[in-house]
C-alpha cells in the first residue's frame, strides 16, 4: 500500500507534506518485515536533525530498528498516542500511525526522495 503525495527513503520511511509541515512515519512494508511492533521511543519536540539521523527507535518482537530523518528539520510533535498503542504502526503505517511532524523541514530535501511509483518500483525490485 503506497499513498500518492508522499515521498520514501530505500530505508523505508514515508514524508508527507501539508503546508509548512511534513510528518514522517515507516512504510507499510518496514512495518510487515518488523512483525508486531511493542514500543516506539519517540523524538522530543524541538529536537534538530538533518536528513539521515536517526530520529526514533521502534522495537518490534523481531528487532529493534532506527528511523532516518527523510529530510532535515526541527521535531514539532511527537505521536504520543504511540507509547500506550505501538501496534497502530502496524494497522496504519500510513495514517494513525505516524511517528512526528518537523516544522520547519528543509523542502529542497523532497528532490532527494523516491515518488510512490518510484518506490513501488524499488520494492519490486528489491
Amino acid at each position: 500500500m503506497v499513498q500518492k503525495n508522499v515521498w520514501y527513503t530505500k530505508d523505508h520511511e514515508w514524508v508527507s507534506v501539508e503546508g509548512d509541515t511534513a510528518t514522517v512515519g515507516i512504510s507499510d512494508h518496514a512495518q510487515a518485515a518488523l512483525g508486531d511492533i511493542t514500543f516506539v521511543d519517540l523524538p522530543k519536540p524541538g529536537k534538530v536533525v538533518k536528513a539521515h539521523d536517526s530520529l526514533a527507535v521502534i522495537e518490534s518482537v523481531k528487532a529493534a530498528s532506527d528511523v532516518y530523518a527523510p529530510v532535515g528539520g526541527t521535531v514539532c510533535a511527537a505521536n504520543d498516542t504511540l507509547g500506550a498503542a505501538p501496534e497502530t504502526i502496524n494497522q496504519a503505517p500510513l495514517g494513525e500511525g505516524w511517528l512526528c511532524k518537523l516544522k520547519p523541514f528543509d523542502a529542497a530535501g523532497l528532490a532527494a526522495l523516491m515518488t510512490a511509483e518510484q518506490y513501488e518500483a524499488f520494492l519490486a525490485e528489491s
